[in-house]
């Protein structure tokens, strides 16, 4: 697997040390879609370790957080150390790149919607698209970082904001998982989430990031990958398909002649 220093994916606010989810299930992903199976096939397997199924509970979690089997995979993973917090965006990949068997695909789903309704009971979350890590880290957590107070704090920027380009995934992962009116739902909520802007009156601000707590806007506006994963999940619910991770999610065993063609170059 690829092994990470902090700070040094997409975010650059946010801790992750050693074998990172996100990265793993990119990198296995671009693996397969060139045709490298048997070295996708390998990260895989190793990817085993980002399953949490036991050992010290960590008080700082949340109860929903600290059953023994969870249905997500770890955010990062490293010897004897790893955060059991969920990472949205590396969860979605798997879904979408079948990492995720399509059993645990369903499990993870319910547990996300779950967790959502429970955060916005205690007012941690105020409107209907997943953070994209929670927990939030807080100060009194052994892994909060004196820079979060200025920069990362709870249910903001990468401590739980809620990024459109991140959720553009989900709900493409909902419609891998064939939960084709949740997807749908979800990408109204979306719609909503991408016409706010902090800096002007116009008709589709496609923000950076949203505050968890109270859905204002609080990164840059007009990003493009706020755009261009929005755009991707309209084409996922109105096609009922997932462009590029499809024939990704089919097994070597399958009959699929353009997963034979790549398999032989």
């Amino acid at each position: 697997m690829v092994a990470q220093q902090p700070t040094s994916d997409w975010r650059d606010e946010q801790w992750v040390t050693g074998y990172g989810l996100f990265v793993n299930t990119l990198v296995y992903s671009y693996l397969r879609l060139l045709g490298k199976n048997d070295k996708a096939d390998r990260i895989h397997s190793e990817m085993s370790r980002f399953t949490i199924t036991g050992g010290t509970i960590h008080r700082h979690v949340h109860e929903g957080l600290v059953v023994k089997h969870k249905p997500y995979y770890a955010f990062w993973s490293y010897k004897i150390h790893s955060s059991e917090r969920f990472d949205l965006l590396g969860n979605s990949l798997a879904i979408l790149s079948g990492i995720a068997s399509p059993s645990r695909a369903e499990e993870m789903i319910s547990w996300i919607e779950e967790e959502c309704d429970g955060m916005k009971k205690s007012g941690d979350l105020a409107v209907g698209l997943p953070p994209n890590f929670f927990p939030y880290i807080k100060p009194e957590d052994p892994d909060w970082l004196p820079r979060y107070a200025i920069y990362n704090k709870p249910g903001e920027y990468h401590n739980g904001g809620i990024w459109p380009f991140v959720c553009g995934l989900y709900v493409a992962a909902l419609v891998a998982a064939k939960k084709y009116v949740l997807a749908s739902e979800k990408l109204v909520i979306l719609t909503n989430i991408i016409k706010t802007s902090n800096t002007a009156k116009v008709n589709f601000g496609f923000n950076e990031w949203i505050k968890a707590q109270d859905g204002k806007p609080m990164g840059q506006d007009w990003q493009t990958w706020s755009a261009a994963l929005y755009l991707y999940a309209v084409k996922c619910v109105e096609t009922k398909q997932t462009p590029f991770f499809d024939e990704m999610r089919c097994s070597p065993s399958e009959s699929k002649p353009e997963y034979k063609r790549r398999k032989n170059t």
